[in-house]
């Protein structure tokens, strides 16, 4: 049997009386299949240069311009490029175009896609195959059906009560502001997919996508009126964002073997390898042949699809490593990113591999997380977080980068909460990402830069730019001369000022980016709301413009100073010092989201019209429901590991070591002679019997939290009762290995 079958087979027999011979024979088959002839995937691209197919999977501006009548082309784009809706005829002729492209590609469904708060992706596909009046076969594809779908019951998805079990019914809406594509992969079974929003029968936000919308409307409406103080040109304002994907890459036959990783994502025992990353030698080292395969068939597929992956290497774990692609706009980067994830655990199968997305796949390694990068564009091409050389632009520059430090310091709690799941717990503050504490570094010359404006030294707004003769750097003659960034990068922070965009390093690999970039575009188009109704009020009062930035911006800076830190964040200290501050120091996710059932951030997401009241309560009620229900397949996989995998191995251990003891003694062997054995048969049964104990806790606890009214008194429950027994057992069953020949070693 091959990996694929080994997989269903394990699966088949988890809860088997016979499984840990299961598991032990599986574990040794791994072990063949991977030390036998593996060789590299054949890996064939539709050309050799990337220019040549990227895209051509992709219903963009260039095939709109190929199938569409020019006028109707045109009005599309007017109608992306300025968030209008298409419907009417144009969304028919859209259609029939769209169609006519896609059935000459080769597709014969069509399908909404959308992202439902599972952080997953969803598609229905649907046949463009009907008949016409005549009884005809054809395909027909139409605005209505392009603008609208309905899955046959919502229900199935997880709500949050925004709609009751028995009403099922539900709407995806088209978003035209990112491209339709036809997924293909392997070539068969191709589908025209629409990304779309998820709503309930209401309109209530079931998805990912809806609120980041919204966002980035409120955001662009806040933000042009303060561009315009400085360029009446500025009529749009977007978000862009840059991710950085990190991700384990190891072979089907090993995953299969793993019951832990086939159900949770992650190992909860073993004994660590006596090798992992302490050497520092994987990091950018050369990527293994197989995994370089792998990497180049998902990007190939990746690039037929629009997704610009650019980047590529080794990360700090062994089998560890990072894609990353060039900036989008933040919609569209947050789909291709769902889009990817997707598409690598597709592809890793066709290389006999398997990709793990969760934050902490192995204890004692780096986890993985995924980096936003993010920065504000102008329809006029400006980077408003890029500073300028003169003073004129540094005040508009100033303008929002001091915002949104005094956004993150005011929203802190809600930041934190929105990249709060309890798998990414397990990587925040652990030395290999950031703490649970939000600060923000902005480096020695920008934090140069905004202490002098705070003192008024050097005039009401100084230069943001050192001279070039301070940033080269000159090694030896033969070498280029460096030039060096504005800013040194610290990979402690949360959020980070790298020189012209914001690094935020807190969110976990699996989940999606729409979630913390819906925050992110939020509560800076909140500051910049609040910043241009107090410069009206001061400009109405007489003041000119200048000062009234000025004093504005010294008060933001003085009411979140506390929030800026240039130093260690992995260090004891600053845990002591920004407590000191009054930073919030969350570090479990169920007492995070806690944040965003506040008065201040209800106010905060109603009045831009992100959520409402009840949107917010429900996505709350389903990440919490989240929480606990992956804690709770954690501890049965756990509960079940022990009982069935590791005592047994250990019982059966401890009888041939007592065995041993009576034969010793039965040649009349001095007491000597079986010391250890006996010492090490008390140590079993001593592990034995806590083992067992904490297996029975367990599930008393489960009993009791699940029997609790509500998902946040379940999490609750959760993470103070069940956590400290989960990790209590994740700690002595890798003891009791230490002296038994379990195969979990």
């Amino acid at each position: 049997i091959n990996a694929e079958y080994m997989g269903h087979f394990l699966s088949v027999y988890f809860f088997s009386s016979h499984y840990l011979h299961v598991c032990m024979a599986s574990r040794q088959y791994a072990v063949d299949v991977v030390l036998s002839e593996r060789p590299p995937c054949i890996v064939e691209t539709p050309s050799l240069s990337i220019p040549d197919f990227f895209g051509c999977n992709v219903f963009n501006a260039e095939f709109m311009y190929q199938y569409m009548h020019k006028v109707d082309y045109q009005a599309v784009q007017l109608s992306v490029k300025h968030g209008k809706r298409v419907s009417g005829p144009l969304a028919d002729r859209v259609a029939e175009a769209m169609k006519r492209w896609a059935v000459e590609k080769g597709a014969t469904h069509y399908a909404h896609w959308f992202q439902p708060l599972t952080g997953q992706t969803a598609e229905k596909h649907a046949s463009f195959f009907c008949f016409d009046t005549d009884g005809n076969p054809i395909y027909d594809f139409s605005g209505s059906m392009l603008s609208q779908a309905e899955p046959d019951d919502c229900s199935g998805f997880p709500g949050g009560g925004l709609r009751s079990t028995f009403e099922a019914r539900g709407y995806t809406a088209w978003d035209p502001s990112s491209p339709a594509f036809v997924y293909e992969v392997g070539g068969k079974g191709l589908t025209l997919c629409i990304p779309s929003t998820f709503v309930t029968y209401d309109g209530h936000a079931m998805d990912y996508k809806l609120p980041l919308l919204r966002s980035r409307q409120y955001l662009q409406n806040a933000a042009v009126p303060v561009c315009q103080l400085f360029d009446p040109d500025v009529t749009r304002v977007q978000t862009t964002l840059g991710w950085e994907q990190e991700y384990f890459v190891i072979d089907q036959a090993f995953f299969a073997s793993r019951p832990d990783l086939l159900m949770t994502g992650r190992t909860l025992l073993g004994k660590a390898a006596p090798r992992g990353q302490q050497l520092e030698d994987h990091y950018f080292g050369c990527i293994p042949e197989r995994v370089l395969a792998f990497q180049r068939d998902f990007e190939t597929e990746a690039h037929k699809l629009g997704i610009p992956l650019r980047i590529r290497h080794n990360e700090v774990a062994p089998a560890q490593y990072e894609t990353v692609p060039m900036f989008e706009e933040v919609n569209v980067a947050a789909d291709h990113n769902q889009l990817l994830m997707d598409l690598m655990k597709r592809v890793s199968r066709r290389h006999q591999l398997q990709v793990l997305l969760h934050e902490k796949p192995f204890i004692g390694v780096n986890g993985s997380g995924k980096h936003h990068n993010f920065s504000l564009l102008t329809n006029t091409g400006q980077n408003l977080l890029k500073p300028g050389h003169h003073s004129s632009t540094n005040l508009q520059f100033l303008i929002f980068l001091i915002s949104i430090i005094k956004a993150v310091h005011t929203y802190a709690d809600v930041l934190r909460a929105s990249i709060a799941y309890v798998s990414n717990d397990h990587r925040l503050g652990g030395n290999e990402a950031p703490p649970a504490i939000v600060s923000v570094f902005v480096g020695s010359q920008v934090g140069d830069v905004l202490e002098r404006f705070a003192s008024g030294k050097d005039g009401p707004v100084p230069d943001c730019v050192t001279t070039l003769a301070e940033r080269l750097v000159d090694l030896v003659e033969q070498v280029p001369i460096l030039h060096k960034d504005n800013t040194d990068r610290n990979r402690t922070s949360p959020i980070a000022f790298t020189g012209d965009k914001f690094e935020v390093r807190m969110p976990g690999s699996s989940t999606p980016c729409a979630g913390p970039m819906t925050v992110i575009n939020t509560i800076i188009g909140r500051q910049l709301t609040l910043f241009k109704a107090s410069l009206d009020k001061r400009t109405e009062a007489g003041e000119d413009m200048w000062s009234a930035s000025v004093a504005i911006l010294k008060g933001y800076l003085h009411e979140s100073k506390a929030v800026l830190f240039e130093g260690d964040a992995y260090s004891e200290a600053w845990t002591l010092e920004a407590a000191a501050r009054g930073l919030p120091n969350l570090p479990s996710a169920a007492d995070a989201l806690d944040a965003l059932l506040t008065d201040s951030a209800k106010e905060l997401f109603c009045e831009a019209g992100v959520y409402t009241e009840e949107e917010l309560r429900g996505h709350v009620d389903v990440r919490m429901e989240t929480y606990f229900l992956q804690l709770q397949i954690e501890s049965r996989t756990l509960a079940e590991l022990v009982m069935t995998w590791v005592i047994p191995a250990a019982v059966e251990y401890q009888t041939k070591l007592a065995a041993n003891i009576c034969a010793l003694r039965g040649i009349s062997m001095p007491p000597t002679a079986y010391m250890q054995q006996e010492r090490l048969v008390r140590t079993l049964q001593e592990s034995i019997m806590s083992l067992n104990m904490d297996v029975r806790l367990m599930t008393e606890c489960r009993s009791e939290a699940n029997a609790l009214p509500t998902p946040c008194q379940r999490a609750k429950a959760y993470q103070r009762d069940m956590h400290p027994l989960h990790t209590h057992s994740v700690c002595t069953a890798p003891a009791l290995c230490m002296h038994s020949p379990c195969t979990l070693r």
